[in-house]
């Protein structure tokens, strides 16, 4: 399935119908009590995350009819075996952050082909941000006053390593990290797969993920950092791959701005 400039504003679209119906909601509970159950792992779950979820599987079912659609809340039914081609949904990425109203939660939606991300929309509905991209289309950046391309672009000499980490999953292992460093560096928190984009926008250098991850929280945002010139690379080295085949977590891994910081 290749991509077209056509196709990458439907998944934004769609992105944006989602962070619609995700903010009704995340306005509401500004003056009622927002409604928390939790799933299996005990992760939070929110009537937002059930919305946007119905909102992209009609979206991508009527825009992209046959593709399989795998979401953190829903998966298509039927047989997953030789499925190389795909969307990889996270309806709503960072429902803690959603829960605590500080913002930094993003709707990520992601075309997987052979393992790859070749496409991502990673949006931020209440920070009136949205990231999108495409394999050989670009990425990009939209606020609400411009679009702008995005370009990785190398550290300056002698500037501090800029260390992007989880506002919500800190680790033991990234503390050991942190303190193994021989250079100077300055540590930023932020939610969800914003850390990613912050490294395509050149606002950060590295971010080192030590905890657990789902496939579906990354996919979207690796396709904007990847074609922005960034990599997302597991400890071993290899760049980190998606697919029905592999387990649900993701190995940790290392996101760069640009191979001279990996």
């Amino acid at each position: 399935m290749n991509i077209t400039p056509a196709h990458l504003q439907t998944l934004c679209h769609i992105a944006q119908e989602a962070g619609q119906a995700i903010m009704d909601v995340y306005d509401q509970s500004a003056t009622n009590t927002l409604a928390i159950s939790h799933k299996a792992d005990q992760s939070p779950l929110t009537q937002a995350d059930l919305r946007a979820d119905r909102i992209i599987r009609d979206g991508l079912t009527r825009h992209f009819g046959g593709v399989f659609i795998w979401s953190e809340e829903s998966i298509t039914q039927g047989s997953v075996h030789n499925v190389d081609t795909f969307f990889l949904v996270d309806p709503l990425d960072g429902t803690k952050e959603f829960i605590n109203r500080n913002g930094e939660f993003t709707v990520n939606i992601a075309l997987v082909q052979h393992g790859e991300p070749v496409a991502g929309v990673v949006l931020a509905p209440a920070l009136s941000l949205l990231y999108y991209a495409a394999q050989g289309l670009g990425a990009f950046r939209q606020d609400a006053n411009c679009i702008t391309p995005l370009h990785t672009a190398p550290r300056p000499a002698g500037q501090p390593l800029r260390v992007i980490a989880s506002r919500s999953h800190g680790s033991d292992a990234l503390a050991q990290w942190l303190a193994a460093q021989t250079q100077p560096y300055t540590l930023i928190n932020a939610g969800s797969s914003l850390k990613f984009c912050r490294l395509a926008e050149g606002s950060a250098d590295l971010y080192p993920r030590f905890g657990p991850t789902s496939q579906w929280d990354t996919a979207a945002a690796h396709a904007v950092l990847q074609e922005a010139g960034g990599s997302v690379c597991t400890l071993n080295g290899t760049t980190l791959r998606y697919g029905l085949q592999h387990p649900v977590l993701n190995p940790h891994f290392v996101a760069t701005a640009t191979l001279a910081t990996h």
